[in-house]
């Protein structure tokens, strides 16, 4: 009976360590830095797009994904397709020898957790730079990723709520975006 006890322990702790490292990131947004610095201000931007990209895919349909207000807009897919790609570029300005994954190939469910998680690696990073100007390279400095890809990525995450509440699936109404994280 011992045995048995401690094999069902085992197995339920193993589930559990499981069930933990797929959680996702951003279902609510992390703890705020102590300091404000320049890394921690960009990493809070970062975290606040995560929080907002988290819940605008949470919960798409394929019918979402497939839905196109015009012929020469986007579907929620190809948007979603974008905003990977912004978090690879994101992330390779501040990664030496970043490799990105080829999202053609993902599902919808794997783009996203991939997303999530180069947003979060992002702000971990910045979060403990204190001079980000050592992510200024020889094609562009690092105001041009704030501006850029981070500002745009903000931009298509609101694309996407609104292409999700055409398409009949609106962004749950209990998020806070202010607060990052869900209202009671």
């Amino acid at each position: 009976m011992k045995t048995i006890t401690l094999t069902f322990s085992i197995l339920l702790s193993i589930q559990m360590m499981a069930q933990d490292h797929t959680k996702l990131p951003y279902y609510e947004i992390p703890e705020a830095a102590e300091s404000y610095t320049a890394g921690t201000t960009v990493s809070r931007m970062i975290d606040g797009l995560g929080f907002r990209y988290y819940w605008a895919t949470e919960g798409l349909r394929p019918e979402d994904l497939a839905y196109k207000p015009s012929d020469s807009g986007r579907t929620s897919g190809e948007t979603i397709d974008h905003l990977f790609g912004l978090s690879n570029f994101i992330l390779s300005s501040i990664v030496k020898d970043f490799k990105s994954v080829d999202g053609k190939a993902m599902a919808f469910d794997e783009k996203r957790k991939q997303t999530l998680l180069n947003f979060k690696q992002a702000s971990d990073i910045l979060r403990t730079t204190e001079d980000i100007s050592k992510f200024d390279n020889n094609r562009y400095p690092f105001w041009n990723v704030i501006n850029g890809p981070i500002a745009d990525a903000l931009w298509h995450c609101g694309q996407v709520v609104m292409l999700r509440r055409a398409s009949g699936n609106p962004f749950n109404s209990k998020v806070s975006v202010f607060a990052g994280k869900l209202r009671d």
